[in-house]
């Protein structure tokens, strides 16, 4: 059975993604600080709220050591599901804060910016929208693409790199944005799988199943 650790440092409503793990059939576990996860099959870091906060947060808990540990580790890695902001704290940093991400995936994190004909699209992107899947990157991109999903936004920076290596998902909010990245057994979600019902939970089944 996997087993599935959340981490909980008053970032995020961990209850709903507790009960969404809960409705595919896995018990999971809010974890305050990172001892005893090596443990846990996945980690998820969910987020809400500012940038530099999130950032604080895991530095506080000892979560933001522990999860840059985690990757150095030649094996017995957990895999990590960075959700919303948690995918954000993921990468290198963002133009909402001043602080240095975790870097486990190469990227920065820049303000929706819309030319004049879409100028009316509002900030944040707060709304059900789409996602594609790169099904060369991901075995279940094809499984999860045939629903034509559609998930929870609310966000107002999205992830850029020079390169797309390690973009494996996209939404179209005035221009196409990565909504989903990934590099080796780190993923993250810009949408909120657990506040989108089927969609988010057949996502989570392929992920964890």
């Amino acid at each position: 059975m996997v087993k599935v650790g959340i981490i909980s440092v008053d970032m995020g409503n961990v209850a709903s993604i507790k009960n969404m793990i809960y409705q595919i059939g896995i018990e999971s576990d809010l974890l305050r600080n990172p001892i005893d996860s090596i443990k846990y099959d996945w980690i998820i870091l969910p987020g809400v709220g500012a940038y530099d906060n999130g950032i604080n947060k895991l530095k506080e808990s000892g979560w933001f050591d522990w999860l840059k540990e985690n990757q150095s580790k030649n094996d017995n890695k957990s895999n990590v599901l960075g959700i919303c902001l948690g995918m954000q704290l993921l990468c290198d940093g963002s133009e909402e804060g001043n602080l240095t991400g975790l870097g486990i995936i190469p990227g920065y994190f820049k303000r929706f910016h819309f030319e004049a004909a879409v100028s009316a699209l509002k900030i944040p992107h707060m709304c059900w929208n789409n996602a594609a899947f790169n099904e060369s990157k991901i075995e279940w991109g094809k499984q999860i693409n045939k629903q034509n999903p559609r998930y929870y936004f609310v966000h107002s920076y999205h992830y850029t790199n020079d390169k797309n290596d390690y973009i494996i998902g996209t939404t179209n909010y005035g221009y196409d944005f990565a909504s989903a990245i990934k590099r080796d057994n780190v993923i993250g979600f810009q949408f909120h799988p657990e506040k989108s019902h089927k969609y988010g939970k057949s996502l989570l089944s392929e992920l964890f199943i």
